[in-house]
């Protein structure tokens, strides 16, 4: 028994670390010199929470120095676990191996980055000032915000610790219940997260419409899992795998249960037409958190759909998925609908938001390509390497791009293109580096997003190669032969070159518009830092050593799934 505890803790370093600074951010706040007398007599001991809080703790950057020192280590174990390649299980309901070492990989770093500009977004202040009757209106809103910010610091790093720690718990979960609750606990924080700054009505609409349409697709999750449980008697993957391969017929109550919890996390992924409360979260919420739910959030959400479409529902080589159809019908609506609303929108975020769900639509292709099961195992494992390298890579040039946001959002200018007019001479470093992030997004090479969708489009042609014939007299007998799947990469081909108007766009808005503000942009060094860095990735992981050392990586983790 203690031997499967030792290795149980091992394998749940980063979540326990997690745990870890939740507390401490609870209790250290709250570090005083409360004392409490015991009964009968006058003599009164210690209790440390409560009373005057001593001066040690007495500090509004605690919590923030908390959670990037706890995403920190959380993101070097994680590190350390993929390049040990730690296996093994916690019980018959979590399994970690560099699948789930990856993913917790890419939850930390996103995490790690997010609380680094909250930092500049939401600043602590030490000592600050009480508003006197003498103050002027701007004065007196400066100071109520310099206190609301110091007030909720707390608060904020305990959410986006509780995102983390549900989403690293899903990646790692082998049973339908842990993996929904765990993808609950994330989710939940988030929709907190996105109406966080109360005072600001949009940022409460987007909080309210996303926790509505959340909380519906949640409940149609999970009357799906009910379904399923019904079905089986038991929500373990293996479990529902073993009985759903062993069907010869479709049950109808398992195939209900399975589309109503694809419902679900077509929500989660941003898939159409589930991602109506997608554009207004994005707008609504600061550009770090909104950078979160495009990466994290969507990484998280495709994890789920890889271990229920993966591990459960793929049949046999050779035989077509029950739902590869839904799923290829999804995917070209997604990206055309994404790519169209992108062009037509003026504020950057929710530019981004429709982007982020064409992308999604991208990935959505290349799952439908192995549902055809006209591939072998090998073709089907590129195609999974070609979508958790893209969910990978995303961190860095969208969340790069939410990040050169964050530093136009204390102006007041991330909700439409104003702020970004001029910005090259504002600040030439920050330009290039959003240039190269909407290049990448826009798949140029050698960006490294470009060889993400190469890797995509290439493995879906490779599985539908052959499926045309080529003694067809004419090109349209050819094109009617070629297999559906086939057309998924001229779909994503073609949205690509859709994308290139409105992110070639925001490139000649930076460098050849005059600027709404001949203020240089604050100093942020941290975030300044840590955008330069994504934008040197971004370029890194598209050509040379360090992209094949990342494929190499993902293509064990791609490995580990199936």
């Amino acid at each position: 028994m203690s031997s499967l505890s030792d290795i149980s803790i091992e394998l749940l370093i980063p979540e326990i670390m997690m745990i870890i600074g939740i507390l401490a951010m609870i209790i250290m706040p709250n570090l005083g010199d409360a004392k409490i007398r015991i009964p009968l007599t006058n003599t009164s001991i210690p209790v440390l929470i409560g009373g005057t809080r001593f001066n040690q703790v007495n500090n509004p950057y605690i919590p923030s120095i908390i959670a990037i020192f706890t995403f920190s280590l959380s993101f070097i174990v994680s590190l350390v676990m993929i390049q040990g390649e730690t296996n093994g299980n916690v019980g018959e309901i979590m399994e970690i191996n560099q699948f789930t070492n990856l993913f917790s990989l890419i939850f930390t770093s996103t995490l790690l980055i997010t609380s680094i500009a909250t930092f500049y977004v939401m600043p602590p202040r030490k000592d600050p000032k009480i508003p006197k009757n003498s103050d002027s209106i701007d004065s007196v809103s400066t100071k109520i915000n310099i206190l609301m910010n110091n007030r909720r610091q707390v608060d904020f790093y305990i959410l986006l610790s509780m995102v983390g720690l549900g989403m690293c718990l899903m990646s790692k979960s082998t049973h339908l219940f842990l993996l929904f609750v765990s993808l609950e606990l994330a989710s939940l924080s988030s929709y907190v997260l996105v109406g966080f700054y109360k005072e600001k009505d949009i940022g409460g609409e987007a909080g309210t419409k996303y926790f509505i349409v959340g909380s519906v697709a949640s409940a149609v999750g999970i009357y799906g899992m009910s379904l399923l449980y019904l079905w089986n008697g038991d929500l373990q993957i293996n479990s529902l795998s073993n009985s759903w391969s062993s069907m010869e017929i479709l049950d109808p109550m398992a195939g209900i249960g399975m589309g109503l919890m694809l419902v679900a996390f077509g929500f989660k992924v941003g898939a159409a037409p589930f991602h109506l409360a997608t554009p207004d979260a994005y707008s609504g919420a600061s550009s770090p958190i909104a950078g979160l739910l495009a990466t994290a959030s969507k990484a998280m959400g495709f994890v789920a759909i890889m271990k229920i479409l993966f591990i459960v529902t793929l049949p046999e080589e050779g035989t077509e998925a029950y739902w590869m159809i839904a799923i290829v019908i999804i995917s070209v609506i997604t990206m055309t609908w994404g790519n169209f609303a992108a062009l037509t929108s003026d504020n950057p975020k929710r530019m981004l938001a429709y982007s982020s769900v064409a992308h999604a639509g991208y990935m959505l292709a290349a799952i439908a390509a192995i549902g055809s099961g006209l591939g072998t195992q090998n073709s089907n494992i590129l195609i999974i390497t070609a979508v958790i390298f893209h969910l990978t890579i995303l961190v860095l040039f969208k969340l790069g791009a939410f990040l050169v946001l964050s530093l136009l959002e204390k102006e007041g200018l991330s909700h439409n293109m104003d702020g970004l007019k001029g910005l090259a001479r504002r600040d030439s470093t920050i330009a290039v580096s959003m240039f190269i992030f909407m290049l990448s997004l826009a798949g140029i090479p050698p960006l490294s997003g470009f060889l993400s969708k190469l890797l995509m489009i290439n493995g879906i042609v490779n599985i539908s190669a052959g499926t045309g014939s080529l003694s067809s007299a004419t090109i349209l007998n050819w094109a009617s032969s070629v297999n559906i799947i086939f057309w998924l990469a001229i779909s994503i081909v073609i949205n690509s070159a859709i994308s290139l108007f409105y992110y070639l766009r925001i490139g000649l808005i930076m460098f050849f518009e005059e600027p709404v503000s001949s203020k240089p942009l604050e100093k942020s060094i941290y975030l300044r830092i840590t955008i330069i860095i994504c934008a040197i990735f971004t370029i890194l992981f598209g050509i040379g050593p360090l992209s094949e050392i990342l494929l190499e990586i993902v293509n064990e983790a791609a490995q580990s799934l199936v």
